[in-house]
């Protein structure tokens, strides 16, 4: 239970990537939260959208291990999916912000610990 908790956050953080970068991107929370001027948030809205999408995709793998009927299947699915946001974190935290390591790759990597040693 606690995996399938961990792997929820995880994917509702995701989901809350996607609103940010796809559709709050240019407003004042997205601003605020990207720490972006006007000019620089309509330059690179394109982008973001992009960007949303594809933490869409994570979120969407991610319910859909929990939803999946067969355990073996499912941690499968999730060791994934989970392995692809600490990889796109890593880079983030490289390329862009060392935050981003620990707020998007720490719960996967603790969700993905949980799945190890616990199973789902």
């Amino acid at each position: 239970m606690i995996s399938k908790i961990l792997i929820f956050f995880v994917a509702i953080l995701h989901f809350y990537f996607l609103i940010l970068e796809m559709f709050l991107w240019t407003k004042p929370l997205g601003r605020k939260i990207f720490r972006m001027g006007e000019q620089q948030a309509q330059q690179t809205a394109v982008l973001a959208a992009n960007q949303g999408l594809y933490n869409g995709f994570l979120s969407a793998g991610l319910v859909w291990s929990l939803l999946h009927p067969e355990d073996h299947f499912a941690i499968q699915l999730a060791t994934f999916f989970l392995v692809c946001v600490l990889a796109a974190a890593l880079y983030g935290g490289y390329s862009v912000n060392k935050r981003i390591v620990i707020i998007q790759g720490l719960p996967a990597l603790l969700a993905l610990i949980s799945i190890l040693t616990l199973g789902l």
